[in-house]
């Protein structure tokens, strides 16, 4: 491969993409499968997903760890991502492709091994794919370049693996669109893996052991605080895309397709913004481009309030992707400069363990989607679509503008108090950086 294509923000997006097609296929098309098309019961459904949740909760900071204290002629990450791209492509195909006959406790057990394995295998694709990035791209500048191009790439993935998996399934069955998506990721995950290396730093101390690991993750103040806002902000992401049917159907009174079509307005409105958020971002500080992008998601959120067809619903829903936009850019900037602190106090580069524990406190806010979900509902009387109280329109105009909006006033707030100095790694930074934006 040329050399200007290694360490390239352009070919290490590609490892989001290819995560991102059978992953977003994954989330959004596993249960109705089992539930919907092979009879599972929603109770033992439901306690699938509940012990695949606490498995997620062991073996991320686990995973992540075991990648810190790796140390090959191949580097730390890489290793773990080729023996992994293999065992992801076999398990998700075999989440899909269940044997014939199978029911009850059968169905239940199929389900339950080949959710546990692959979510382990996902779970290592994610935290070494994650740790890379703030290793390899120094300096909020070139972070903000590659957080861009990483999100938009993303964004086409989410198109793809939403609007083709039914294509497929319709077609052919799930098994194929299982084998077809599991293709597309190990093609465009080698790619990426091929375009890297990795620095190889000494390393000036001594590696943890897990539990001093632990309580030296715990100890970093700035860590827990902006992860636990950005956990509130990503609650909204959540929310708005589950309760979008609902809002269209209650408040704007559209069709399910034009749904798709408001939906496509969003997603497509994102890939642009993305770039503009990293001008925004080359324009000031990293930190106070986050706390920016929080308040503007905020604000982005208020235009659901007075939705009321689909031109003012694809209106309101451009303007949200705006807001959407900075959230998936910035973050990253802030993020890596955590990491950066860190090996600059211990002496040692902990992406994984850093990477694994955020993204176990970014997927735990999914209770609080469920628990505003919830609530709402309750106080209108929403119980279901054969019984919607008598004022749905109410329940989700709040739960698609009001409930986001104080969501991210709460992220806000928690983002101010703890003070982000990153004054005495930012020289290095910009060393870096200079060397980096050299040689792209």
């Amino acid at each position: 491969m040329k050399a200007k294509w290694i360490n390239s923000p352009y070919t290490f997006a590609l490892g989001m993409f290819a995560m991102m097609v059978p992953s977003q296929a994954f989330s959004s098309f596993y249960s109705y499968f089992y539930v919907e098309k092979l009879g599972l019961g929603i109770g033992l459904a439901t306690l699938a997903r509940t012990i695949f949740l606490i498995w997620d909760a062991v073996n991320n900071p686990l995973f992540g760890y075991w990648s810190d204290r790796t140390n090959t002629r191949f580097g730390r990450r890489r290793p773990w991502v080729f023996g992994a791209i293999p065992l992801f492509m076999i398990t998700f195909i075999l989440v899909f492709s269940p044997p014939g006959g199978l029911s009850g406790n059968g169905l239940f057990t199929w389900f339950l091994v080949t959710l546990i394995l692959y979510e382990a295998v996902a779970t290592v694709l994610w935290v070494n794919y994650g740790a890379l990035f703030p290793e390899l791209f120094r300096g909020d500048r070139i972070r903000a370049k590659a957080s861009a191009i990483q999100q938009g790439y993303q964004v086409v993935a989410l198109l793809i693996a939403t609007v083709v998996a039914p294509i497929i399934y319709t077609a052919l069955n799930f098994s194929s669109m299982a084998i077809v998506f599991a293709s597309v990721f190990g093609i465009f995950m080698f790619i990426c893996m091929i375009s890297v290396k990795e620095k190889r730093e000494p390393e000036e101390g001594k590696p943890l052991k897990l539990v001093a690991a632990f309580k030296e993750t715990i100890k970093n103040k700035k860590f827990w605080v902006f992860n636990f806002s950005n956990s509130f902000a990503q609650t909204v992401n959540g929310l708005v895309s589950s309760i979008m049917p609902f809002y269209a159907k209650y408040v704007l009174h559209i069709t399910e397709a034009q749904v798709s079509i408001m939906l496509a307005a969003v997603f497509i409105s994102v890939i642009p913004l993305v770039f503009v958020w990293y001008w925004i971002i080359r324009k000031m500080d990293g930190v106070k481009a986050w706390r920016l992008s929080l308040i503007v998601y905020g604000l982005a959120v208020i235009p659901f309030w007075f939705g009321s067809n689909l031109v003012s619903g694809i209106v309101a829903g451009i303007i949200f992707g705006f807001g959407l936009a900075g959230f998936f850019v910035t973050p990253a900037i802030v993020g890596g400069r955590i990491i950066d602190e860190d090996a600059e106090k211990t002496g040692l580069r902990r992406e994984g363990i850093y990477t694994a524990v955020s993204g176990f406190i970014t997927r735990s806010s999914g209770l609080i989607s469920a628990l505003a979900f919830f609530v709402v509902g309750m106080i209108f009387g929403y119980e279901s679509g054969d019984n919607p109280g008598p004022d749905p329109t109410s329940t989700f105009r709040y739960l698609m503008s009001i409930v986001p909006l104080c969501l991210l006033a709460i992220a806000v707030i928690i983002s101010y108090t703890v003070k982000f100095d990153f004054s005495k790694n930012k020289r290095g930074d910009h060393d870096i950086e200079q060397k980096i934006n050299h040689q792209l």
